[in-house]
């Protein structure tokens, strides 16, 4: 009997396991499709000013700008900029583990390239990560669950900051790329020196004959970009924040949902388990009153 009880608890304990991930897979699902929702609203904006700003650098020809200017042109530092993005919260699978992989391989890169990397960490886990790799980390970054733009950009300006003044030469941004529902892939973004942008001013030769369009500008191209680059590299790490917080749902969403499915099927197997174990029970029961019977017998 003693067996038999132990697998009733045992079921028990699973089943309030199965209520808890149950309760977290509809959480993570009600948090996703908020998340969703800002970030697929975010991301047109954000390549709209990657376009424009592009389009405005080809117009005006050689661009000159800080924020446009490569290592090579002004000395180099040998020292960048990396934003981890990770999260607050464990029971997200491989969410954490793939974004800090690609982060690690991305720093070992760069150190035998000679770089020395400053490491800018968002979430507790990663900064658990660091802390127990004993790797320094330069800033804590402290970006609620549900990223707000006014919380990036202080980070954003700072990294602009200290690009123009040619203390760093590029900030990085390791994070989980959300792609679609189904598809999120773990990259490392170059947020400066914007070279797309710079990439875009000039044609390429199967573009030489298409016709440009001719733009009037008030005020003058250089005041624009001015406002515009800044503008074009906030947008770019807070659309970086809104895709890992997508991601890192959608990972939980599917954790759960395999925790509880992976619940279901040992309650099964233990009810069949108690079910043989208190077969058997009864089967020496009966055998000892049928012995005790004959014994009576005799």
């Amino acid at each position: 009997m003693a067996k038999a009880r132990a697998i009733v608890k045992r079921r028990k304990a699973v089943r309030n396991i199965r209520k808890i991930t149950k309760t977290m897979q509809m959480i993570a699902t009600a948090k996703f499709q908020k998340s969703l929702k800002r970030a697929v609203g975010a991301k047109p904006y954000t390549l709209k000013i990657r376009e424009l700003v592009g389009e405005l650098a080809a117009t005006v020809g050689d661009v000159e700008h800080p924020l446009l200017r490569r290592p090579e042109e002004t000395g180099r530092t040998n020292r960048i900029a990396l934003v981890v993005i990770t999260s607050n919260r464990g029971l997200a699978g491989a969410y954490n583990g793939n974004v800090l992989r690609t982060a690690m391989a991305f720093i070992r890169r760069q150190e035998e390239a000679g770089n020395k990397v400053d490491v800018y960490v968002s979430g507790k886990k990663g900064v658990s990560y660091f802390q127990f790799q004993r790797r320094p980390i330069t800033k804590r970054l402290d970006i609620s669950d549900t990223p707000r733009f006014a919380e990036v950009q202080p980070l954003a300006d700072q990294l602009i900051s200290q690009f123009t003044d040619g203390q760093i030469d590029g900030v990085y941004v390791a994070y989980m790329n959300f792609v679609s529902a189904g598809v999120q892939r773990p990259d490392v973004m170059t947020l400066l020196p914007l070279a797309s942008i710079q990439a875009a001013a000039k044609p390429q030769d199967k573009e030489i004959h298409r016709k440009v369009a001719v733009y009037e500008f008030s005020p003058d191209p250089k005041s624009l970009l001015d406002e515009l680059l800044p503008l074009t590299v906030r947008s770019a790490l807070f659309q970086a924040f809104l895709d890992a917080t997508t991601s890192e749902q959608v990972a939980r969403m599917v954790a759960m949902k395999s925790a509880t499915d992976n619940a279901d099927k040992m309650v099964k197997s233990l009810t069949m388990r108690y079910n043989r174990a208190r077969q058997s029970q009864i089967t020496t029961e009966l055998s000892e009153i049928m012995g005790g019977v004959e014994a009576m017998k005799g």
